[in-house]
């Protein structure tokens, strides 16, 4: 277990939230509770009031680690950046022309015939 208030400060700004928001929450005045994230230590009663207020679990407080976060988000990038196509590029580009030019052939062939209609009708 790290520093509880490092930990709270940090989940605290993941989430977004001000010191003078969280303050507000517990009853406390923004210096207040300033100190409290300057604490190492934060006993169990006042850390379930906090991450409460933050909107998370005392665990993810208690068991947060900042490495381990960034060490995920790496990693997921450098799998984003390694991911293959399971299709060859050129392979979909050329279904795509085949199926427009079907669709034009299709759009012709409605053309001449309701063309054909017309003129029936005129005669």
């Amino acid at each position: 277990m790290g520093h509880l208030g490092n930990n709270i400060a940090k989940l605290r700004g993941m989430k977004q939230q001000t010191q003078k928001e969280i303050a507000a929450k517990l009853n406390l005045s923004q210096s207040e509770y300033s100190k409290i994230e300057q604490k190492a230590e934060i006993d169990d009663d006042l850390l379930s009031l906090i991450a409460s207020a933050i909107g998370i679990t005392p665990e993810a407080l208690k068991n947060f680690n900042e490495d381990a976060v960034i060490f995920n988000i790496q990693n997921m990038n450098d799998n984003a950046a390694n991911y293959q196509y399971h299709f060859n590029p050129i392979d979909k580009v050329v279904e795509l022309y085949e199926r427009l030019l079907k669709e034009k052939e299709e759009m012709l062939k409605q053309k001449d015939e309701t063309i054909a209609k017309l003129m029936t009708k005129k005669s």
